[in-house]
């Protein structure tokens, strides 16, 4: 952010029209603010248990928001996908900043009929990615953020384990001198395991079965969280038809990455308020005001 206020500046903004306050406490900074009513709109991109909490202090101003938060994106692929673009598009969705990403795959749904096949492709994609960091050359994973964030991925992974998942490659931690997590995939996953319905954020891809459409429509929407989803098939009716029935507020098609500047981003449900890129993501900081006026 510090670089991108110089760029601003650089480009003749004028000084004070962007405000940047580096702390470690946000929240000290913040709420006063907040509950001064100073403030006309408030746009946070984090967790979903901190954008509660700031719509709550909001909400006392009533005070405008735009709300990017957690997900728990499905990712599906049909029995007439291409097994090759599928697992290169799960591999963009699920591996992007390590897994650490809202719109991260995190429930991936295969067709019985070719989860062996994808699952066998996908592990060996994983398992060929360079573990280490960012200094070492051909390294392309590095690590989760902190301490936290590796035991939590941890404690995922063995949840699953214990409740009957097979680990097809990973499943540990690695040693480096950081907080290194083995790129990982697991094949019959429960429903009941915890990252069924926890977000991951992090380098782990859970594969589930599943023999038709309803199945899995009603599991992927099975979450309070509805950011993106992910499906994968060559039957254009069938991709359409998925993409009205999945509840999120974006859904790729045939591809793992949708974020584009000049398409609005956001989610439903819990995942937020409001969009992000394009015209859209302008209106919403924007007040629209209606002025009548008597000519007679």
């Amino acid at each position: 952010m510090l670089a991108l206020g110089a760029i601003l500046t650089e480009a003749g903004l004028p000084d004070g029209v962007v405000n940047i306050v580096p702390c470690v406490r946000a929240n000290e900074v913040m709420e006063p603010l907040i509950r001064s009513g100073l403030a006309r709109k408030l746009s946070f991109t984090g967790s979903t248990k901190v954008g509660k909490i700031l719509l709550e202090q909001c909400a006392d101003k009533v005070l405008r928001t735009s709300m990017e938060l957690g997900g728990n994106a499905p990712f599906i692929v049909f029995e007439d996908a291409d097994l090759d673009e599928a697992v290169a598009g799960a591999l963009a969705a699920k591996m992007r900043n390590m897994g650490e990403a809202c719109t991260a795959a995190n429930r991936l749904y295969v067709h019985e009929s070719v989860i062996e096949a994808f699952g066998a492709r996908l592990a060996e994609k994983m398992a060929a990615l360079q573990v280490g960091r960012g200094t070492e050359e051909g390294v392309t994973v590095g690590p989760l953020i902190d301490d936290a964030a590796r035991a939590k991925v941890a404690e995922l992974v063995a949840d699953a384990v214990a409740r009957g998942a097979t680990v097809l490659t990973g499943g540990a931690e690695r040693d480096g001198g950081g907080y290194f997590y083995a790129p990982t995939v697991l094949t019959g996953v429960s429903p009941e395991a915890r990252m069924a319905s926890e977000e991951i954020f992090g380098p782990v891809a859970p594969l589930s079965p599943f023999a038709t459409e309803d199945e899995f429509v009603a599991a992927a929407n099975d979450t309070p969280y509805g950011l993106v989803a992910y499906v994968y098939t060559n039957d254009l009716r069938r991709a359409l038809r998925v993409g009205e029935a999945m509840e999120s507020g974006m859904v790729g098609l045939n591809q793992g990455v949708v974020s584009n500047p000049a398409a609005p981003f956001g989610g439903v449900k819990e995942s937020g308020l409001g969009r992000e890129g394009g015209s859209v993501g302008i209106e919403e900081f924007l007040e629209l005001k209606y002025i009548g006026i008597a000519m007679g």
